[in-house]
Protein backbone atom coordinates (compact mmCIF):
# COMPACT_ATOMS: atom_id res chain seq x y z
CA UNK A 1 0.00 0.00 0.00
CA UNK A 2 2.69 2.44 0.85
CA UNK A 3 4.79 1.30 -2.24
CA UNK A 4 1.44 2.52 -4.97
CA UNK A 5 1.45 6.24 -2.71
CA UNK A 6 4.74 6.10 -3.31
CA UNK A 7 4.88 5.20 -7.22
CA UNK A 8 1.76 8.04 -7.23
CA UNK A 9 3.46 10.96 -5.87
CA UNK A 10 6.55 10.32 -8.23
CA UNK A 11 4.30 10.08 -11.17
CA UNK A 12 2.47 13.41 -10.19
CA UNK A 13 5.81 15.05 -9.66
CA UNK A 14 7.62 14.41 -13.05
CA UNK A 15 4.09 15.13 -14.75
CA UNK A 16 4.40 18.38 -13.12
CA UNK A 17 7.66 18.97 -13.99
CA UNK A 18 7.21 18.44 -18.24
CA UNK A 19 4.09 20.72 -17.63
CA UNK A 20 6.31 23.46 -16.90
CA UNK A 21 8.71 22.53 -18.98
CA UNK A 22 5.45 22.51 -21.93
CA UNK A 23 4.80 26.10 -20.69
CA UNK A 24 8.48 27.42 -20.60
CA UNK A 25 10.05 28.18 -24.33
CA UNK A 26 12.21 25.19 -25.39
CA UNK A 27 13.11 26.93 -28.79
CA UNK A 28 16.86 28.19 -28.92
CA UNK A 29 17.07 32.05 -28.80
CA UNK A 30 19.31 32.01 -31.08
CA UNK A 31 16.50 31.05 -33.86
CA UNK A 32 14.68 33.61 -35.98
CA UNK A 33 11.01 34.61 -34.47
CA UNK A 34 8.34 34.26 -36.59
CA UNK A 35 5.85 37.10 -36.88
CA UNK A 36 2.75 36.12 -34.38
CA UNK A 37 -0.26 35.26 -35.83
CA UNK A 38 -3.42 33.15 -35.58
CA UNK A 39 -2.59 29.32 -36.36
CA UNK A 40 -5.12 27.56 -38.57
CA UNK A 41 -6.39 25.85 -35.62
CA UNK A 42 -7.25 29.42 -33.81
CA UNK A 43 -8.44 30.36 -37.19
CA UNK A 44 -10.54 27.81 -37.33
CA UNK A 45 -11.94 27.91 -33.94
CA UNK A 46 -12.62 31.36 -34.60
CA UNK A 47 -14.29 31.22 -37.85
CA UNK A 48 -16.70 28.34 -35.85
CA UNK A 49 -17.15 30.50 -33.41
CA UNK A 50 -17.96 33.71 -35.34
CA UNK A 51 -20.64 31.92 -37.72
CA UNK A 52 -22.10 30.67 -34.98
CA UNK A 53 -21.96 34.02 -33.32
CA UNK A 54 -23.26 35.58 -36.17
CA UNK A 55 -25.83 32.79 -36.57
CA UNK A 56 -27.07 33.57 -32.78
CA UNK A 57 -26.92 36.79 -33.10
CA UNK A 58 -28.75 36.94 -37.03
CA UNK A 59 -31.59 35.19 -34.91
CA UNK A 60 -31.36 37.90 -32.25
CA UNK A 61 -31.41 40.36 -34.60
CA UNK A 62 -34.01 39.28 -36.76
CA UNK A 63 -36.82 39.09 -33.29
CA UNK A 64 -35.17 42.72 -32.73
CA UNK A 65 -36.06 43.68 -36.04
CA UNK A 66 -39.42 42.37 -36.10
CA UNK A 67 -40.21 43.80 -32.28
CA UNK A 68 -39.44 46.97 -32.94
CA UNK A 69 -42.29 48.11 -36.01
CA UNK A 70 -44.58 46.41 -33.25
CA UNK A 71 -43.13 48.53 -30.55
CA UNK A 72 -42.86 51.44 -33.11
CA UNK A 73 -46.45 51.54 -34.71
CA UNK A 74 -48.52 50.58 -31.15
CA UNK A 75 -46.77 54.04 -30.35
CA UNK A 76 -47.74 55.82 -33.59
CA UNK A 77 -51.32 54.96 -33.14
CA UNK A 78 -51.49 55.64 -29.67
CA UNK A 79 -50.27 59.49 -30.53
CA UNK A 80 -52.38 59.74 -33.60
CA UNK A 81 -55.38 58.74 -31.29
CA UNK A 82 -54.72 61.28 -29.02
CA UNK A 83 -53.65 63.75 -31.87
CA UNK A 84 -57.10 63.34 -33.11
CA UNK A 85 -59.03 62.94 -30.08
CA UNK A 86 -57.45 66.65 -29.03
CA UNK A 87 -58.58 68.20 -32.71
CA UNK A 88 -62.03 66.32 -32.50
CA UNK A 89 -62.46 67.56 -28.75
CA UNK A 90 -61.32 71.61 -29.55
CA UNK A 91 -63.12 71.34 -32.96
CA UNK A 92 -66.22 70.74 -31.20
CA UNK A 93 -65.59 73.13 -28.51
CA UNK A 94 -65.30 75.58 -30.73
CA UNK A 95 -68.06 74.97 -33.10
CA UNK A 96 -70.68 74.97 -29.37
CA UNK A 97 -69.10 78.11 -28.68
CA UNK A 98 -69.74 79.85 -32.09
CA UNK A 99 -73.44 78.55 -31.98
CA UNK A 100 -73.77 79.47 -28.47
CA UNK A 101 -72.62 83.07 -29.26
CA UNK A 102 -74.83 83.41 -32.45
CA UNK A 103 -77.93 82.03 -30.85
CA UNK A 104 -78.12 83.32 -27.52
CA UNK A 105 -76.74 86.14 -25.02
CA UNK A 106 -75.36 85.62 -22.39
CA UNK A 107 -77.42 86.37 -19.94
CA UNK A 108 -79.02 83.15 -21.49
CA UNK A 109 -76.22 80.54 -21.63
CA UNK A 110 -75.96 82.09 -17.69
CA UNK A 111 -79.30 81.02 -16.92
CA UNK A 112 -78.62 77.42 -18.97
CA UNK A 113 -75.67 76.09 -17.80
CA UNK A 114 -76.24 77.30 -14.08
CA UNK A 115 -77.14 73.90 -13.70
CA UNK A 116 -74.21 72.50 -15.30
CA UNK A 117 -71.58 74.53 -13.30
CA UNK A 118 -73.67 73.69 -10.04
CA UNK A 119 -72.91 69.99 -10.50
CA UNK A 120 -68.80 70.61 -10.16
CA UNK A 121 -69.29 71.50 -6.92
CA UNK A 122 -71.66 68.24 -5.56
CA UNK A 123 -72.22 68.28 -2.06
CA UNK A 124 -72.04 65.09 -0.31
CA UNK A 125 -73.10 63.91 2.94
CA UNK A 126 -71.25 62.49 5.64
CA UNK A 127 -73.41 59.98 6.90
CA UNK A 128 -73.67 59.12 3.00
CA UNK A 129 -72.50 54.87 2.23
CA UNK A 130 -68.85 54.88 1.14
CA UNK A 131 -69.99 53.65 -2.53
CA UNK A 132 -72.20 56.72 -2.97
CA UNK A 133 -69.16 59.30 -1.93
CA UNK A 134 -67.21 57.51 -4.52
CA UNK A 135 -69.74 57.94 -7.18
CA UNK A 136 -70.24 61.39 -6.49
CA UNK A 137 -66.91 61.90 -6.67
CA UNK A 138 -66.31 60.69 -9.92
CA UNK A 139 -69.24 62.61 -11.30
CA UNK A 140 -68.13 65.59 -9.60
CA UNK A 141 -64.65 65.04 -11.27
CA UNK A 142 -65.85 65.05 -14.58
CA UNK A 143 -68.05 67.60 -14.59
CA UNK A 144 -65.01 69.82 -13.29
CA UNK A 145 -63.73 70.62 -16.79
CA UNK A 146 -66.99 71.41 -18.82
CA UNK A 147 -68.12 73.92 -16.14
CA UNK A 148 -65.01 75.36 -15.98
CA UNK A 149 -64.88 75.82 -19.56
CA UNK A 150 -68.12 77.04 -19.34
CA UNK A 151 -67.15 79.88 -16.54
CA UNK A 152 -64.36 81.13 -19.14
CA UNK A 153 -66.52 81.38 -21.78
CA UNK A 154 -69.03 83.59 -19.72
CA UNK A 155 -65.94 85.38 -18.43
CA UNK A 156 -64.10 86.09 -21.83
CA UNK A 157 -67.61 86.87 -23.46
CA UNK A 158 -68.90 89.30 -21.18
CA UNK A 159 -65.61 90.81 -21.17
CA UNK A 160 -65.46 91.23 -25.29
CA UNK A 161 -68.74 92.65 -24.86
CA UNK A 162 -67.82 95.21 -22.67
CA UNK A 163 -64.80 96.13 -24.91
CA UNK A 164 -67.61 96.31 -28.15
CA UNK A 165 -69.79 98.12 -26.30
CA UNK A 166 -67.58 100.80 -26.98
CA UNK A 167 -67.64 100.77 -29.87
CA UNK A 168 -71.34 99.79 -31.01
CA UNK A 169 -73.33 101.83 -28.51
CA UNK A 170 -73.81 106.07 -29.03
CA UNK A 171 -70.44 107.93 -27.76
CA UNK A 172 -73.26 109.80 -25.25
CA UNK A 173 -76.21 108.87 -23.53
CA UNK A 174 -77.73 112.71 -24.63
CA UNK A 175 -76.67 113.17 -28.16
CA UNK A 176 -78.07 116.34 -28.16
CA UNK A 177 -78.42 119.50 -26.04
CA UNK A 178 -80.92 119.85 -24.18
CA UNK A 179 -84.24 121.88 -25.25
CA UNK A 180 -84.42 125.52 -24.83
CA UNK A 181 -87.57 126.31 -22.09
CA UNK A 182 -89.29 127.91 -24.49
CA UNK A 183 -88.86 125.57 -27.24
CA UNK A 184 -90.26 122.41 -25.57
CA UNK A 185 -93.22 122.41 -27.99
CA UNK A 186 -91.62 122.16 -30.74
CA UNK A 187 -90.93 118.68 -32.89
CA UNK A 188 -87.68 117.24 -34.09
CA UNK A 189 -87.67 116.59 -37.85
CA UNK A 190 -84.15 113.56 -37.85
CA UNK A 191 -83.55 113.94 -41.80
CA UNK A 192 -81.32 110.98 -43.11
CA UNK A 193 -78.72 111.98 -46.12
CA UNK A 194 -78.58 109.29 -48.18
CA UNK A 195 -80.79 108.70 -50.91
CA UNK A 196 -82.92 111.21 -48.66
CA UNK A 197 -81.51 114.92 -48.98
CA UNK A 198 -78.61 113.60 -51.34
CA UNK A 199 -77.24 110.89 -53.54
CA UNK A 200 -73.30 110.16 -53.76
CA UNK A 201 -72.01 107.89 -56.80
CA UNK A 202 -68.49 106.90 -57.95
CA UNK A 203 -67.71 106.65 -61.22
CA UNK A 204 -64.21 105.64 -62.55
CA UNK A 205 -64.09 108.96 -65.17
CA UNK A 206 -65.50 111.86 -62.51
CA UNK A 207 -64.52 110.14 -58.71
CA UNK A 208 -67.41 110.67 -56.18
CA UNK A 209 -70.08 113.01 -56.70
CA UNK A 210 -72.72 114.07 -54.48
CA UNK A 211 -76.13 115.43 -56.05
CA UNK A 212 -78.98 117.28 -54.20
CA UNK A 213 -82.14 115.95 -54.24
CA UNK A 214 -84.25 118.27 -56.40
CA UNK A 215 -87.00 120.43 -53.83
CA UNK A 216 -84.11 120.20 -50.66
CA UNK A 217 -83.48 123.62 -50.65
CA UNK A 218 -87.15 124.84 -50.91
CA UNK A 219 -87.82 122.14 -47.96
CA UNK A 220 -84.79 122.84 -45.26
CA UNK A 221 -85.93 126.62 -45.89
CA UNK A 222 -89.50 126.28 -45.43
CA UNK A 223 -89.95 123.58 -42.62
CA UNK A 224 -86.86 125.27 -40.29
CA UNK A 225 -89.77 127.74 -39.25
CA UNK A 226 -91.17 124.65 -37.40
CA UNK A 227 -89.00 122.14 -36.50
CA UNK A 228 -85.85 121.77 -34.77
CA UNK A 229 -83.70 119.88 -37.97
CA UNK A 230 -81.05 117.13 -37.40
CA UNK A 231 -79.46 115.47 -39.63
CA UNK A 232 -78.93 111.99 -38.25
CA UNK A 233 -76.20 109.73 -40.65
CA UNK A 234 -74.38 106.54 -40.41
CA UNK A 235 -71.38 108.06 -42.92
CA UNK A 236 -68.26 109.26 -41.19
CA UNK A 237 -67.82 112.73 -39.76
CA UNK A 238 -65.23 114.01 -42.34
CA UNK A 239 -67.94 112.84 -45.03
CA UNK A 240 -71.05 114.62 -43.10
CA UNK A 241 -69.62 117.67 -41.88
CA UNK A 242 -68.72 118.96 -45.70
CA UNK A 243 -71.75 117.65 -47.21
CA UNK A 244 -74.24 119.84 -44.99
CA UNK A 245 -71.61 122.41 -45.03
CA UNK A 246 -72.48 123.10 -48.80
CA UNK A 247 -75.88 121.56 -48.67
CA UNK A 248 -77.50 123.77 -45.99
CA UNK A 249 -75.47 127.36 -46.54
CA UNK A 250 -78.24 129.22 -44.84
CA UNK A 251 -78.27 126.86 -41.90
CA UNK A 252 -81.69 125.68 -41.56
CA UNK A 253 -80.17 122.59 -40.13
CA UNK A 254 -79.44 122.54 -36.26
CA UNK A 255 -77.43 119.75 -35.62
CA UNK A 256 -76.03 116.97 -37.29
CA UNK A 257 -74.83 113.53 -36.51
CA UNK A 258 -72.58 110.74 -38.14
CA UNK A 259 -71.35 107.08 -37.25
CA UNK A 260 -70.33 107.53 -34.20
CA UNK A 261 -74.13 108.31 -32.90
CA UNK A 262 -75.14 105.10 -33.77
CA UNK A 263 -75.49 101.78 -32.26
CA UNK A 264 -74.03 98.80 -34.31
CA UNK A 265 -75.87 95.74 -33.96
CA UNK A 266 -76.42 93.02 -36.00
CA UNK A 267 -73.47 94.11 -38.57
CA UNK A 268 -75.37 97.49 -39.18
CA UNK A 269 -75.50 100.72 -38.08
CA UNK A 270 -78.78 101.90 -36.88
CA UNK A 271 -80.05 105.28 -35.80
CA UNK A 272 -81.27 105.38 -31.84
CA UNK A 273 -83.92 108.00 -31.53
CA UNK A 274 -83.76 107.56 -27.61
CA UNK A 275 -80.53 108.79 -27.33
CA UNK A 276 -81.79 112.44 -28.54
CA UNK A 277 -82.56 113.98 -24.95
CA UNK A 278 -85.88 114.49 -27.01
CA UNK A 279 -89.44 113.45 -25.90
CA UNK A 280 -90.04 110.38 -27.79
CA UNK A 281 -93.56 112.03 -28.49
CA UNK A 282 -92.14 114.96 -30.92
CA UNK A 283 -89.69 113.42 -33.06
CA UNK A 284 -90.68 112.52 -36.63
CA UNK A 285 -87.51 110.54 -38.76
CA UNK A 286 -87.42 111.15 -42.58
CA UNK A 287 -85.45 108.78 -44.44
CA UNK A 288 -85.55 106.95 -47.43
CA UNK A 289 -84.56 103.64 -45.71
CA UNK A 290 -86.52 104.57 -42.32
CA UNK A 291 -87.37 101.43 -41.22
CA UNK A 292 -84.03 99.56 -41.83
CA UNK A 293 -82.12 101.92 -40.66
CA UNK A 294 -83.60 103.02 -37.26
CA UNK A 295 -84.67 101.39 -34.05
CA UNK A 296 -88.03 103.37 -33.63
CA UNK A 297 -89.95 102.34 -36.12
CA UNK A 298 -92.97 104.03 -34.16
CA UNK A 299 -91.46 107.36 -34.99
CA UNK A 300 -90.62 106.46 -38.73
CA UNK A 301 -91.55 108.36 -41.59
CA UNK A 302 -90.65 106.53 -45.34
CA UNK A 303 -89.94 108.74 -48.32
CA UNK A 304 -89.18 107.26 -51.63
CA UNK A 305 -85.40 106.70 -51.98
CA UNK A 306 -83.69 109.07 -54.96
CA UNK A 307 -81.49 108.65 -57.40
CA UNK A 308 -79.49 111.07 -58.91
CA UNK A 309 -81.14 110.31 -62.63
CA UNK A 310 -84.15 111.46 -61.35
CA UNK A 311 -84.65 115.08 -61.94
CA UNK A 312 -88.43 115.07 -61.72
CA UNK A 313 -88.78 114.09 -57.87
CA UNK A 314 -91.15 115.93 -55.92
CA UNK A 315 -91.44 113.77 -52.75
CA UNK A 316 -89.55 116.06 -50.25
CA UNK A 317 -92.25 119.29 -51.82
CA UNK A 318 -94.99 116.47 -51.34
CA UNK A 319 -93.77 116.18 -47.89
CA UNK A 320 -94.41 119.81 -46.26
CA UNK A 321 -97.81 119.90 -46.70
CA UNK A 322 -98.52 117.31 -44.32
CA UNK A 323 -95.04 118.42 -41.88
CA UNK A 324 -96.87 121.66 -41.21
CA UNK A 325 -99.86 120.65 -40.23
CA UNK A 326 -98.46 118.63 -37.79
CA UNK A 327 -96.15 121.25 -36.40
CA UNK A 328 -99.14 124.10 -36.40
CA UNK A 329 -101.41 121.62 -34.58
CA UNK A 330 -99.50 119.75 -32.54
CA UNK A 331 -100.48 116.01 -31.70
CA UNK A 332 -99.95 115.02 -27.90
CA UNK A 333 -98.07 111.86 -29.82
CA UNK A 334 -96.65 111.59 -33.39
CA UNK A 335 -96.89 107.81 -33.05
CA UNK A 336 -100.26 107.80 -33.00
CA UNK A 337 -100.58 109.89 -36.12
CA UNK A 338 -98.07 107.83 -38.04
CA UNK A 339 -99.66 104.65 -37.08
CA UNK A 340 -102.90 106.01 -38.91
CA UNK A 341 -100.73 106.25 -41.81
CA UNK A 342 -99.48 102.91 -41.92
CA UNK A 343 -98.75 101.49 -45.31
CA UNK A 344 -99.78 104.46 -46.86
CA UNK A 345 -97.95 107.29 -48.90
CA UNK A 346 -98.64 109.82 -46.26
CA UNK A 347 -98.50 112.12 -48.73
CA UNK A 348 -101.40 111.29 -50.73
CA UNK A 349 -103.13 110.34 -47.88
CA UNK A 350 -103.28 113.18 -46.13
CA UNK A 351 -104.60 115.20 -49.60
CA UNK A 352 -106.91 112.45 -49.68
CA UNK A 353 -108.01 112.83 -45.53
CA UNK A 354 -107.50 117.05 -46.43
CA UNK A 355 -110.22 116.83 -49.25
CA UNK A 356 -112.28 114.47 -47.23
CA UNK A 357 -112.64 116.53 -44.31
CA UNK A 358 -113.02 120.28 -46.14
CA UNK A 359 -116.01 117.92 -47.98
CA UNK A 360 -117.62 117.15 -44.46
CA UNK A 361 -117.04 120.87 -43.51
CA UNK A 362 -118.44 122.11 -46.97
CA UNK A 363 -121.62 119.87 -46.06
CA UNK A 364 -121.91 120.66 -42.36
CA UNK A 365 -121.56 124.57 -43.66
CA UNK A 366 -124.72 123.92 -46.38
CA UNK A 367 -126.72 121.91 -43.54
CA UNK A 368 -126.16 125.64 -41.30
CA UNK A 369 -127.24 127.39 -43.72
CA UNK A 370 -130.40 125.72 -44.75
CA UNK A 371 -131.54 125.26 -40.77
CA UNK A 372 -130.97 129.10 -40.65
CA UNK A 373 -133.52 129.33 -43.27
Amino acid sequence: MSSALILRSRLASSLSKRYIRFLSSDVVSGAPKEPLGPSSASVASATSTASSSAGNGGESAAAVADQAPVASSSNSKGWRFFKYGLIGALTGATATAGYASYAYTTDEIDEKTKALRASANLSIAEDAPAVEKFQNFLYSAAMTVPAKATELYLDLRRLVEEQVQGFSEPYAEKLLPDLHPAEQHVFTLVLDLQETLIHYDWTREKGWQTFKRPGVDAFLEHLAQFYEIVVYSDEQSMFVDPVVERLDPKHCIRYRLSKAATKYQNGKHYRDLSKLNRNPAKILYLSGHALEGCLQHENCVPIKPWKKNDADDTALLDFIPFLEFVARTSPSDIRQVLASYQGCEIPSEFIRRSKDYQRRMQEQKQQGRFWKR
